[in-house]
């Protein structure tokens, strides 16, 4: 009769595992990680140009984004014209310091001044566009000359603007000076347009106030009481 041996298989001890078939196989050993220092500074110093980017960019929105209520003139504006409440509106922008602007609190101190050059619509106002001194100089009479639609150019004249004024003989001088053999010429007179009325209902007459020195003043006003002028715009000032 014979005997069976049973050989005893050991149990798996660490750094083994037993395989599906009862053998021991080898375990791998575990791998280490490594752990990454932090650097609380590097950290600290991060958070530090994140926050001056953001309060940067705040104070440019800021500065860039504050507006300003000024003055804008509302529509045309002819140089020597007084101001009314019409010619001025108000308007919100963003300005740079460089640029010179009148506060739009400042309205109600320009009303009745003048504007010393051509105010376009749409523009901004500057300080220096208004004026409150008068188109009449020293040394010069201020004459009122009416005139009939066909005595005055159909563009309309501005304040500031260079004119001649020009006395027309009557017939009856026309008359004396061919008598005597001579030509009857009509005398001029350089003038500057103070202001410009609007034309009479029914006639079209208008009445434009021009400066003029003080020794032709009296001269021109009894030569206007004749009707015997006109006024021709005068190449030296423009248009």
């Amino acid at each position: 009769m014979s005997k069976s041996t049973t050989v005893p298989v050991p149990a798996p001890g660490p750094g083994t595992q037993e395989s599906g078939q009862g053998r021991p196989q080898p375990v791998a050993a575990p791998r280490m990680v490594k752990q990454h220092r932090r650097r609380p500074g590097l950290i600290a110093l991060s958070v530090a140009l994140i926050a001056a980017g953001g309060l940067s960019g705040a104070v440019l929105y800021s500065v860039s984004g504050q507006r300003t209520a000024v003055l804008i003139v509302s529509r045309d504006v002819p140089v020597g014209t007084k101001l009314t409440k019409a010619d001025l509106a108000e308007a919100s922008v963003a300005l740079d310091p460089a640029v010179k602007s009148v506060k739009a609190s400042q309205a109600s101190k320009l009303l009745g001044q003048r504007a010393a050059v051509d105010l376009r619509a749409g523009s901004l106002l500057a300080p220096a566009q208004v004026t409150n001194k008068s188109l009449l100089g020293p040394g010069q009479q201020l004459v009122g000359v009416s005139l009939k639609p066909s005595q005055i150019p159909a563009t309309r004249l501005t304040p500031g603007q260079k004119v001649l004024v020009v006395s027309t003989p009557d017939a009856d001088a026309v008359e004396t000076a061919k008598d005597a053999g001579l030509e009857a010429k009509p005398k001029t007179l350089a003038a500057s347009v103070v202001a410009v009325g609007s034309p009479a209902v029914g006639t079209g007459n208008v009445v434009v106030d021009v400066a003029v020195p003080v020794k032709d003043g009296p001269a021109l006003a009894a030569q206007v009481a004749t009707g015997n002028v006109a006024v021709i715009v005068d190449a030296r000032g423009g248009s």
